[in-house]
């Protein structure tokens, strides 16, 4: 079977409005057609390369399918899969290669070749890092993705689309995305939750202090520190400490990072990198008894 109909047909027509989608969903999946478009273009060199189209039908599942699956992190987190024909996959792999792909009908059938496979990879790579970048505004921040080859997703998708073109020698190439459910969620729009209506309170026993009190505390700098872990060392332990020595610390590689403030630990969140720097992204406010303070 085919991906799309037969070399002589015309291009599907556009089908770029998903009305049941919010617009972020619809701007991601949009990202994604310009990216691999862009990619797909630089690697054939055409002259006037084939313009992706979206369309909301889903393609017949076939095993000789190739599955990857994208996870998103940074501002916002979930998967993805993309889906390809073997026959997009090996035109792809050989545009990558610099190599002039078989007829349409040559390669419709059968797994792809690992030097295929390979290549199919490598290009898609290229259009994940694009594309990274081109959804920073959509997630509001940095986005980090990370492709891999897999199988058919577990879970049941939110969303799925059909990027479809035809090269300059007429072959038709498809990509289908599907959006997991923990992704979609990601990208609804943020609603502020409704604030209570105020109650009547008690008067306090103990009068609280007048606004500009606080007001002339607010310019007073404190140092904080982010601790990634800690460890109790023997002190001979620690006069043998050399360069290239590895300290292990007591925290997991994923457990959240603590936020410091004169030793007492006020908030939790996870490592970030803002032009070039460290950051905290907090992700949990502690509130301390008072008296007691973490260790250092």
């Amino acid at each position: 079977m085919t991906d799309v109909p037969g070399p002589n047909a015309p291009n599907p027509p556009a089908k770029n409005s998903f009305p049941e989608f919010p617009p972020q969903l619809r701007n991601w999946c949009e990202a994604w057609k310009t990216c691999l478009q862009n990619v797909v273009s630089q690697v054939s060199g055409a002259s006037k390369p084939g313009t992706f189209e979206i369309s909301s039908e889903s393609l017949p599942v076939t095993d000789s399918d190739v599955w990857y699956t994208v996870v998103a992190g940074g501002a916002i987190h979930g998967e993805m899969t993309l889906r390809l024909p073997a026959a997009t996959g090996t035109r792809l792999a050989l545009k990558l290669l610099g190599e002039t792909g078989p007829p349409a009908e040559g390669v419709t059938a059968g797994p792809m070749t690992p030097e295929n496979k390979e290549a199919l990879e490598e290009l898609l790579r290229q259009v994940s890092g694009l594309a990274a970048t081109a959804l920073a505004s959509i997630a509001g921040g940095e986005v980090q993705l990370h492709l891999s080859a897999s199988g058919a997703p577990s879970w049941s998708s939110d969303c799925v689309v059909c990027l479809q073109t035809r090269d300059q020698d007429g072959d038709p190439n498809t990509v289908e995305i599907q959006v997991s459910p923990a992704l979609a969620a990601e990208l609804q729009p943020r609603v502020a939750p409704a604030q209570p209506s105020p109650q009547p309170t008690a008067p306090a026993s103990t009068p609280s202090p007048p606004p500009s009190s606080y007001n002339r505390l607010m310019d007073v700098g404190l140092d904080v520190k982010l601790r990634f872990g800690s460890r109790r060392m023997l002190l001979r332990d620690v006069l043998a400490l050399s360069a290239g020595v590895v300290v292990e610390l007591d925290n997991a590689l994923h457990s959240p990072v603590d936020l410091l403030l004169d030793g007492r630990l006020i908030a939790q969140g996870e490592v970030v990198v803002v032009d070039g720097k460290y950051g905290l992204r907090v992700t949990s406010v502690v509130d301390p008894v008072p008296g007691t303070a973490s260790p250092g």
